[in-house]
């Protein structure tokens, strides 16, 4: 998450404490299901920095867990990668699926255009790519997905607002992303209903208490190309506590909505980092 607070003495050592934000589901620096503008680790001018996560989203009917790494220089170009694994639980008996999880591969890079989430009169402003490879292909082709990797972009914009609420800091992230995954990716790229890349909304709010606590929601606009099931936008509310400059931790209530058919995948959301 972006920095919480500007004293002196939780600035030693290089930036303040938090501006190297959680880790984002594809191994970005950001929230948890949105990247930010602001990259990962505490690296300055010519100072490099570095993030490693995993986290879990247990859900009614499936299970998500992701583990990854990130490692930005010079406060101006982060490479993030991050590996998932989709576990179907129920679905794989109902579906008679040949397969009984999904995975991915995600390398991302993004790189800082302008500006600074907290110094600059402009907001931080970065662009992002992200090549992504479904591992188990079989069920996305069976279910009308068209290809098992492809590259996306985005565009984020963030910017931390002193004392604007009763007082205390508040963060917003605006992002633009360009895509045709499914599901992020675990069912592949475009599907049997559209095909063509779409532009997509996603956002975050994030009221902070004080240096380690922040209290927030995020938004994920999601396409819609498999005709076999609908796909839901996401939105998550979220807890995160920064004890220290190397580790954080982030606790959420996710609400995923329809998944493959399943309705009401709204569940718990658990990730830690730790930053260097």
């Amino acid at each position: 998450m972006a920095s919480l607070s500007l004293p002196a003495a939780l600035a030693d050592n290089g930036r303040l404490i938090a501006t190297g934000g959680a880790s984002s589901l594809e191994g970005a620096a950001g929230g948890g299901i949105t990247p930010w503008a602001v990259l990962s680790g505490y690296g300055e001018q010519h100072e490099w920095g570095a993030t490693a996560f995993a986290t879990t989203v247990d859900l009614p009917d499936y299970r998500l867990d992701v583990a990854g790494l990130a490692l930005a220089y010079d406060n101006r170009v982060e490479v993030s990668f991050a590996r998932q694994r989709f576990d179907l639980g129920t679905l794989v008996h109902k579906l008679n699926l040949p397969d009984d999880h999904l995975g991915q591969d995600v390398l991302g890079v993004k790189v800082r255009l302008f500006g600074d989430v907290i110094y600059d009169r402009l907001p931080q402003v970065s662009l992002g790519l992200q090549y992504k490879h479904q591992n188990t292909f079989d069920i996305p082709r069976l279910v009308g997905a068209k290809r098992d990797s492809d590259v996306e972009g985005y565009l984020a914009a963030s910017r931390l607002f002193m004392g604007a609420a009763f007082g205390y800091n508040v963060l917003v992230n605006g992002g633009l992303r360009y895509s045709r995954a499914n599901e992020t990716g675990l069912l592949g790229f475009g599907g049997d209903r559209r095909y063509r890349r779409s532009l997509l909304k996603e956002g975050s709010v994030a009221l902070l208490f004080n240096p380690r606590w922040a209290l927030g929601v995020e938004y994920r606009e999601k396409p819609d190309n498999l005709s076999f099931a609908g796909e839901s936008d996401w939105a998550d509310v979220f807890l995160a506590y920064f004890p220290s400059k190397h580790v954080s931790f982030v606790l959420a209530y996710a609400r995923l909505g329809e998944i493959a058919t399943l309705d009401n995948q709204n569940g718990t959301y658990l990730s830690v980092q730790g930053s260097f």
